[in-house]
């Protein structure tokens, strides 16, 4: 690997677009989801409430909804079939509580109906908990290595962009169908339904700032590939 003046190696200038994307990810789901958890949602309803209704309007009688532990955790387990939500979404009553509940529901939903980019992600995943830690082993021996170390551990590398690409019409796809359902249900009104889109926008971009961090990061360890190749 080529290091420029004082060891700096000039590739990383690549990830420099990624690192300011998730300081604003950070600060706006931060700023955004504490916000709405002051504001109480007209209809009083707990997200433990609102998902249950969701489920239950839908069909999905067989998913569960349980109590997590944790700061917004919350996630859908479709081994299970359990939405899981973190203390203040289950009991909460905020914009931010029953958006986040009806978020997760979605997930629900888009299982039930066979969505393809979840059934791609969850195919993904025991691949890419193992890609995600043998690809920087590979990576690091082929920096002090020759041979086709660097090569292999990019290849397995791609397979985390892979999946984190593929999170993204995941995530987008249950906001949208969380908002659908909170106004659809009458859980909102028009003004609340504009800050719950506001609240899950808010969330879908630390899901945006992993996608560019890890393209960028793959294109940087192309470059240096072909650099030693040179």
């Amino acid at each position: 690997m080529y290091y420029g003046y004082w060891g700096f190696d000039p590739t990383m200038i690549i990830l420099i677009p990624a690192l300011l994307f998730t300081m604003y990810a950070q600060f706006k789901v931060s700023s955004t989801t504490n916000k709405y958890l002051k504001v109480r949602a007209y209809s009083g309803y707990t997200g433990e409430q609102v998902a249950k209704r969701i489920l239950s309007v839908n069909g999905l009688n067989d998913v569960r909804v349980e109590p997590i532990g944790g700061h917004l955790s919350d996630h859908y387990d479709p081994r299970k079939k359990t939405v899981r939500l973190s203390k203040d979404v289950y009991s909460g009553t905020s914009i931010t509580s029953i958006s986040v509940a009806a978020h997760e529901c979605g997930h629900a939903i888009q299982h039930a109906h066979g969505y393809v980019p979840l059934n791609i992600r969850s195919s993904l995943v025991p691949v890419v908990n193992f890609a995600s830690n043998a690809s920087w082993i590979l990576i690091i021996l082929g920096f002090i290595m020759s041979g086709p170390f660097l090569k292999f551990g990019i290849l397995l590398f791609s397979l985390t962009v892979l999946f984190q690409i593929v999170t993204l019409p995941v995530e987008f796809n249950a906001s949208s169908r969380a908002v659908t359902q909170l106004a659809s249900l009458g859980i909102v009104d028009e003004g609340e339904k504009r800050q719950s889109r506001k609240v899950l926008t808010a969330a879908a971009l630390t899901y945006v700032a992993a996608a560019l961090t890890a393209a960028l990061q793959l294109l940087r360890l192309v470059l240096i590939a072909q650099r030693r190749n040179d």
